[in-house]
């Protein structure tokens, strides 16, 4: 067997006398332990909403162009929202500034009937950045609260795998990975209420309609116009346009 061990033992002494727990067979090495984020933006909750918007997590806050939910300003969300509603890709951007207006967004949100909440409410980013591929999920989020503030919503709509993973995990019983819904497709979603000591109530169920739509992310490999296309497919199923 080959001896892997090509360093000098930590003490010097080789008195084969020794017991070997009198030896110093390796150190301990100090690790920070993992840093647990919340989200920092909470849901936006119109009470006439019919469909809510669901996302994971943001990117780290340097990232930030605007303290608002898809904060980056090379994130397309706010760009493929302004061109489905109002033809126009910079419909909430300021000026020529490179964020958008949160106040702007929050009053068309309300206006329009569409709630937006996070799927994700603590992570840990074991890389420190947004992927979702790299993100530890801690807490999801509580429908049982969510729910009854937006009590018209009959469909939910995810901006991406990971989105779509946690909310299929709410589920009573999940599905497997392969009966997710792929892109731009849609699934039901009979979500059932919690109670901590009965475990699910069956008489209480939002029979509810999970869509799937492309990721708004510039890593997301495709193209601007076909996102913009199947978003204003989706809200011309959904009745916003």
């Amino acid at each position: 067997m080959k001896n892997i061990m090509t360093k000098q033992p930590l003490n010097t002494d080789t008195d084969q006398s020794k017991a070997a727990s009198d030896f110093v067979w390796s150190q301990t090495l100090k690790t920070e332990p993992p840093t647990i984020e919340t989200h920092p933006f909470g849901p936006v909750l119109p009470p006439d909403a019919t469909v809510m918007m669901m996302g994971s997590f943001p990117p780290t806050a340097d990232k930030w162009a605007m303290r608002f939910h898809y904060p980056n300003f090379h994130n397309d969300m706010w760009r493929i929202y302004g061109r489905v509603f109002f033809d126009n890709a910079d419909y909430f951007r300021v000026g020529d500034e490179k964020r958008f207006d949160p106040e702007r967004i929050r009053a068309f949100l309300f206006e329009r009937g569409i709630a937006s909440c996070p799927t994700v409410v603590q992570a840990v980013r074991e890389t420190g950045n947004a992927s979702d591929k790299n993100l530890t999920v801690v807490t999801t989020v509580d429908l049982d609260n969510i729910l009854p503030q937006v009590p018209k919503v009959n469909a939910l709509f995810t901006t991406g795998g990971k989105a779509t993973e946690v909310l299929l995990n709410l589920l009573p019983t999940p599905p497997l990975k392969s009966k997710y819904p792929k892109t731009n497709q849609n699934i039901d979603y009979p979500y059932q209420w919690h109670d901590v000591e009965q475990g699910y109530i069956a008489e209480q169920v939002n029979d509810l309609i999970l869509y799937r739509l492309p990721s708004t992310s510039r890593a997301y490999p495709l193209a601007l116009d076909k996102k913009v296309a199947a978003y204003k497919e989706f809200f011309k199923k959904v009745g916003k346009l």
